[in-house]
């Protein structure tokens, strides 16, 4: 096969060039049609097996036939292709471009395996037109950092090898090889932040500044630096507030931080477990209404797939809770497993327990009134006041299990060790609140 592209090209791949799996993220356009004629051209220096993906997002009529094109494209560079169809449809109020790059990303995370790598071909005009959208969002270190070389991506890591080249690099290689790439026809559509930015307000700025995009790409890469401290100093402090296993932290010690440090540990506490950083305007509610809110209160500060709640000295970071079961259900329990409604995961008895594998039970929930006997003869106790005792904030009781036994309470799942009953795979086991 002839040279597609030039040895420092290929040489640019090489410190990327580890894993199980190499995947390269495959739209058929021109970047990531260099990217993988490079790595196929070095397919026998690489350490790993090279494969394809591309993923149809179905929003353009001739997506059908980009994927034939990007099929017949592997097929003569011997590259093993896997195509993925989304719906990458955006949601009211969301951005076409993010509701495309969150369908696209979902898709590819679920083919890395451990030890596996996703190579896209993002650039150094990438890195530019990142910077300033993020600039132009108020962003902060981490957003001015823009895109990384190497990042975790679910199980495996994403590189980014050709963020050292422009793109006018890319199509002179291109060119010169003489590949053949797809235009995608709304990359013209100026309706698009990024669009608007590549095709009129960059090329107004290069003619001043013509290393402008080596000059921006400097200048994430020192933002990268200064968010890497900042990380550093807030990791510092979540070893010291961490509660349940580091799901939530202590009130009390992010309120004594300076107001600046809070913010950055909050900000790394949400990141760092996988989370969508809150704007600013959340996130000094979350200093405010939620952290300065009296202990017996239970406030809320949410955004998509993020709730923050506190209870006493500990604030929480949630996913959003599931409906409520209705206070008047009842579910009868036979054998020895039940699986609960509403992902609220399944409950177990062990028959050892006395009784407990025979006895007739009812899963109940929110019972009005409700109290607990922990023995037979004993004084009974409001639950209410059992759920105080060991912990357990309002909004997390109406979804836990009450079980019932002739119409008696026989255990609180997760909380009294009547019966046996263990309570597993409920969203919330990571709280260290239910044993």
């Amino acid at each position: 096969m002839p040279r597609l592209v030039p040895d420092h090209l290929l040489g640019a791949i090489g410190p990327f060039a580890t894993g199980r799996r190499g995947w390269v993220a495959f739209s058929g356009g021109m970047d990531s049609t260099v990217l993988l004629a490079a790595l196929a051209q070095l397919r026998e220096r690489l350490p790993f097996r090279l494969h394809a993906a591309h993923v149809d997002h179905g929003l353009q009529p001739a997506s059908a036939a980009w994927s034939d094109h990007c099929r017949r494209l592997c097929d003569d560079l011997e590259v093993p292709l896997t195509c993925l169809s989304v719906d990458a449809r955006a949601a009211p109020g969301e951005s076409p471009e993010a509701a495309a790059r969150t369908a696209r990303y979902a898709a590819l995370m679920g083919l890395i395996a451990p030890g596996d790598r996703l190579f896209t071909a993002h650039h150094q005009d990438d890195q530019a037109e990142t910077v300033l959208l993020a600039l132009m969002r108020g962003s902060g270190p981490h957003g001015l950092a823009a895109m990384p070389a190497l990042a975790p991506f679910g199980a495996g890591l994403l590189a980014r090898p050709l963020l050292g080249y422009r793109r006018a690099d890319l199509e002179a290689f291109a060119r010169a090889a003489g590949l053949v790439w797809i235009e995608d026809p709304t990359n013209a559509v100026l309706d698009l932040d990024r669009n608007l930015l590549r095709h009129q307000v960059l090329p107004l700025l290069r003619r001043r500044w013509p290393s402008l995009a080596h000059t921006i790409a400097r200048s994430a890469a020192h933002c990268a630096d200064a968010a890497r401290l900042l990380d550093g100093q807030a990791a510092e402090q979540i070893e010291r507030l961490a509660l349940a296993g580091g799901a939530a932290l202590s009130v009390r010690g992010l309120c004594a931080l300076p107001a600046e440090l809070g913010r950055t540990t909050v900000r790394y506490w949400i990141r760092s477990h996988g989370r969508t950083v809150p704007d600013q305007v959340h996130l000094e509610r979350i200093l405010t209404e939620v952290a300065n809110a009296r202990p017996d209160a239970t406030p809320l500060v949410a955004w998509p797939g993020v709730e923050i709640r506190r209870y006493r000295d500990a604030l929480f970071l949630l996913s959003p809770l599931p409906p409520a079961p209705e206070p008047g259900a009842r579910i009868p329990w036979i054998g020895p497993a039940l699986a609960l409604p509403h992902g609220l995961g399944s409950l177990a008895r062990s028959p050892s327990e006395p009784g407990a594998a025979s006895a007739p039970l009812e899963v109940r929930f929110r019972v009005p009134g409700a109290r607990w006997r922990p023995a037979p003869g004993a004084p009974s106790r409001a639950l209410k006041i059992l759920f105080q005792e060991v912990g357990i904030p309002p909004w997390l009781r109406p979804y836990v299990p009450l079980i019932h036994a002739g119409g008696e309470l026989l255990a609180v799942a997760g909380v009294t060790p009547s019966a046996g009953v263990i309570w597993s795979g409920h969203p919330w086991e990571d709280l260290g609140l239910f044993r």
